[in-house]
């Protein structure tokens, strides 16, 4: 080998030598770096030791933001909670993963992170604090773990990019404001297992168009679903007891209404402003409806009384311009001032019971044009006027143009229209002139009609019939 051979395997030998550490420093930077973002991550956020010894609560975060992994371990120390804004107010925040291990998130926690679009939280979480994650206006959907038992005040409010959430089936109750404000939000199922719905609960949840309500809920707070705009059918199970005032305001897209068997009063202005409303089944143990509670319903054509209602408040269907026909169950008692003042296509009223205590100022049934007021056979305390509308008896009635008039497959017959129990005699006779009226039928009306049908008529030249009470 000569000296230039020599040379050029030496200089070759420092060039392998130098590419052998470069690629070995190339490997180790990872492995370096990977040592270090923990080192880091932890330096970026305080602690308290708690009770235990052994575990503690994140107190406070420095770093810059933007994307953040949360240690489970800070020096040796598993990490099991944060105290309150520990990242509040950081606009800069835009994703977090919280460790497996995490039991609580605190109060504010999240409080107004503008940009927070992601979170992971793990299902050790059992309690999130109130306000944890107020207007976090990014936030577009989160799932809550099963654990958890309890959705505290405010903890969603002004979320107003947040389109889905599935509320876990431990929850017992939502708190006031839970979900206010989240303009976003188009469905929601409230889950057997929650008690209570709190007040502004979902108030101002304009896109909210289904709801699900489950069947152990007992009340609804007030102003719960004010202003859920995109609510068009709403069914209140029967294990509500309570309907707070103005739970359904100004939901201005609600065209049906069943309230459950148990709800024994309806607040004011439980349903003010609900201008779609044309439906309304009103459960049969109410026993008050407040005032204004279904004020400014445009759409709402007729109502149905129950009969353990006591009283109705002032101004309870006032400013409904479309309702024609109401039917008051046996125990009214009293009826407020402007009651049912400006229902213009109101013609008739119709009582079962009693004739309630008149306000005798003349705005219970004001309006352009005046109806009637109907009274039941046996009933006591009417007079020729009711709070200046007319009264008169209240007859059962013929259907002539229901399609059902005439002769059918079972004979002659028409369905009758009546209070719903009341008992009603057919009867008929062959001659006007001399009429001898023979009863044929006895009939109870369920639900306020009944169909009557004689296989008989053709067994007579002519055949007329009267309906007559028990």
């Amino acid at each position: 080998m000569n000296s230039a051979q020599a040379e050029s395997l030496q200089c070759e030998g420092s060039v392998n030598a130098r590419a052998l550490k470069i690629l070995a420093a190339t490997k180790l930077l990872p492995l370096l770096l990977l040592w270090l973002l923990p080192v880091v991550a932890q330096a970026q956020f305080t602690y308290a030791v708690n009770n235990d010894d052994i575990t503690i609560t994140i107190t406070g975060y420095t770093g810059p933001g933007g994307v953040v992994f949360i240690p489970g371990t800070i020096d040796g120390y598993p990490v099991t909670a944060f105290q309150n804004n520990v990242f509040s107010a950081l606009s800069s925040l835009t994703s977090v993963t919280i460790p497996d291990g995490v039991t609580s998130i605190g109060e504010y926690s999240f409080y107004q992170c503008f940009s927070l679009t992601n979170i992971t939280i793990p299902e050790s979480v059992t309690s999130i604090g109130d306000e944890a994650f107020y207007e976090c206006y990014s936030l577009t959907n989160i799932t809550i773990p099963d654990a958890v038992t309890s959705i505290g005040y405010y903890v969603f409010y002004g979320c107003i990019s947040l389109y889905t959430i599935t509320i876990p089936a431990n929850v017992t109750s939502l708190g006031e404001g839970a979900f206010s404000g989240c303009f976003s939000l188009n469905r929601i199922t409230i889950p057997n297992s929650v008690t209570s719905i709190g007040t502004e609960a979902f108030l101002g949840c304009q896109s909210l168009n289904n709801v699900t309500i489950g069947i152990n809920v007992a009340s609804i707070g007030e102003e719960a679903f004010e202003g859920c705009t995109g609510l068009t059918t709403v069914t209140i199970p029967d294990s509500v007891t309570s309907l707070g005032n103005e739970a359904f305001i100004f939901c201005t897209g609600l065209t049906n209404v069943t309230i459950g068997a148990n709800v024994t009063s309806i607040g004011e202005e439980a349903f003010s402003g609900c201008q779609s409303l044309n439906s309304v089944t009103i459960g049969i143990n109410v026993t008050s409806i407040g005032e204004e509670a279904f004020y400014g319903c445009y759409s709402l054509a007729n109502i149905t009384i129950q009969d353990r209602v006591a009283s109705i408040g002032i101004a309870s269907f006032m400013l409904c311009p479309n309702l024609k026909s109401v039917t008051i169950g046996t125990n009214v008692t009293s009826i407020g001032s402007d009651a049912f003042k400006n229902c213009l296509s109101l013609t008739g009223v119709y009582f079962q019971g009693n004739s309630p205590i008149p306000t005798n100022d003349l705005t219970v049934f004001s309006g352009d044009t005046p109806g009637t007021v109907y009274y039941l056979p046996g009933t006591t305390g009417w007079r020729a006027t009711f709070d200046g509308w007319p009264t008169a008896l209240w007859s059962p009635q013929v259907q002539t143009g229901d399609g059902n008039f005439g002769v059918q497959t079972d004979g002659f017959g028409f369905n009758i229209n009546w209070a719903s129990g009341q008992t009603v005699v057919v009867g008929a006779c062959t001659n006007l002139a001399n009429p001898v009226w023979l009863p044929v039928s006895t009939i109870t009306l369920t639900g306020g009609s009944a169909h009557f049908s004689d296989p008989q008529w053709t067994n007579y030249p002519e055949r007329f019939y009267r309906l007559s009470s028990q």
